[in-house]
């Protein structure tokens, strides 16, 4: 597991994350460590839309959307 060191942190923002990770029953480390897995696990707005360019088209039927709105409204 690598290492990360972060300095000058504005007191009043370390005062806060403490209040968390204590409401959470956790120590700070822990605390930190979830925000920043579940901060790299959210993929950013380019990596979403390069998979969505990645992506085969989808065919478009104009006559196959107007029967399945047909169907679903019966």
């Amino acid at each position: 597991m690598g290492i990360v060191q972060i300095r000058d942190i504005p007191e009043e923002t370390e005062r806060t994350l403490k209040a968390r990770a204590e409401r959470e029953g956790k120590s700070l480390t822990a605390y930190l460590r979830d925000l920043l897995n579940e901060e790299a696990a959210t993929p950013t707005l380019d990596e979403v839309m390069a998979g969505i360019a990645a992506d085969e088209p989808v065919p478009y039927d104009p006559d196959f959307v107007r029967e399945t709105l047909r169907e679903g409204r019966r």
